[in-house]
């Protein structure tokens, strides 16, 4: 699903701000933040913020890195918020399946 959002991740005392580009039900994609050192297989803590009112909490590994990109995969999605992520997933698809609106000619 291709979302516009942030993402603290943080590994130990190191942290980065980035922009989430695509989510999944097991996974994230995200823009590489400057000073990246992590490398593939690393785990870290990730905060998803969508919005003003949503704030998902997971721990993830480091699955793919490009010179522009980093993939995660969850590990980790703690039970009190796996109804958030279900319910913003579930609203995507909901979008992705509901027809378009024909247009009535006169």
């Amino acid at each position: 699903m291709p979302i516009r959002s942030i993402v603290l991740i943080s590994m130990g005392p190191l942290s980065w701000v980035t922009e989430v580009e695509n989510i999944s039900s097991t996974g994230i994609l995200v823009l590489r933040p400057d000073e990246w050192g992590a490398k593939a297989g690393e785990q870290c803590v990730l905060d998803l913020l969508v919005g003003d009112d949503l704030h998902i909490h997971l721990e993830a590994r480091v699955t793919r890195l490009t010179a522009t990109r980093l993939a995660f995969a969850f590990t980790s999605i703690p039970e009190e918020k796996e109804h958030a992520l279900w319910g913003l997933l579930g609203q995507y698809a909901d979008d992705l399946e509901r027809p378009a609106k024909s247009v009535q000619k006169r």
